[in-house]
């Protein structure tokens, strides 16, 4: 891939991956999984497309948290890698799907797609867990916050339908594996991800005044309320269409699953998904 460090609007640093050819597409990681690990994804779109990746701040080789940031700050960083790339299209995942959406409120965006997005619609999904999760990660339990999470997020998940103490037990063993400490020192970074988007809780006309083309994907193994949200404001949007993938779970964008890729490249390439 190529590298280039440009700045944002404040002057953090924002480093831009770019591999393939074609039209300019970004892709927006989900909270806590850094852009390399999208590589796959990446790879499956680019005989088709320029494909652009960056880690969003509090992720390593990104700018560090300081407490100010805030959806204005994910959008300036944004804008400034669509200037440098000239790119009109995003495909979000999760919380990258969260900031697609919002940026195609205000920036000059054509097509938008997104799986899985992590939304707040009309007080769904709930967010009861974000004060035992803000609680553990303040403490530094990481276990506790990591299983708190993911019971959190996944309500009808396997993690979820564990005993809070024998999953618990679980994580604190995980944590012993590399990947799972990975995980566990980016939850500072993704509380506030996931802050955000609570408080931009609101009916699905917040996203009416979208005007892009938007594909909106959700896992059909997925929580229910990512495919939830995604017809609701399929409706709302003016030319949003709402997408339910057979097969797939939450990871589908990150293993580049070919159920996903097929129809969102046949989207971002302007023909039709089916």
């Amino acid at each position: 891939m190529r590298v280039d460090g440009i700045t944002s609007a404040d002057g953090a640093p924002i480093t831009v991956h770019t591999t393939g050819t074609g039209p300019d597409v970004v892709i927006l990681h989900a909270g806590g999984v850094p852009q390399q690990h999208y590589h796959g994804l990446a790879e499956a779109l680019e005989h088709r497309f320029t494909v652009h990746l960056y880690d969003r701040r509090g992720l390593p080789g990104a700018a560090s948290l300081d407490g100010s940031e805030t959806l204005g700050t994910d959008l300036a960083d944004l804008s400034a890698v669509l200037r440098h790339t000239g790119a009109r299209s995003v495909l979000g995942h999760g919380s990258g799907g969260f900031l697609a959406l919002r940026a195609g409120l205000v920036l000059p965006l054509y097509r938008i797609a997104v799986y899985d997005p992590s939304l707040s619609v009309s007080g769904h999904p709930e967010w009861d867990f974000l004060g035992p999760l803000e609680q553990a990660v303040r403490s530094g339990d990481q276990a506790r916050a990591l299983t708190v999470l993911a019971q959190g997020t996944h309500p009808d998940g396997l993690a979820a339908r564990l005993p809070f103490g024998f999953a618990l037990r679980v994580n604190r063993l995980l944590l012993r594996t590399p990947s799972r400490r990975a995980a566990a020192d980016l939850l500072p970074a993704v509380l506030p991800e996931i802050r955000r988007i609570r408080e931009h809780d609101g009916p699905p006309g917040d996203y009416a005044g979208i005007t892009a083309e938007v594909l909106l994907t959700a896992g059909a193994r997925s929580p229910e309320h990512f495919a939830e949200n995604c017809r609701t404001l399929a409706e709302a949007i003016p030319h949003g269409q709402a997408l339910i993938v057979a097969g797939a779970a939450h990871d589908a964008a990150v293993t580049a699953q070919d159920e996903l890729v097929r129809p969102v490249s046949r989207f971002l390439a302007g023909a039709p998904i089916a």
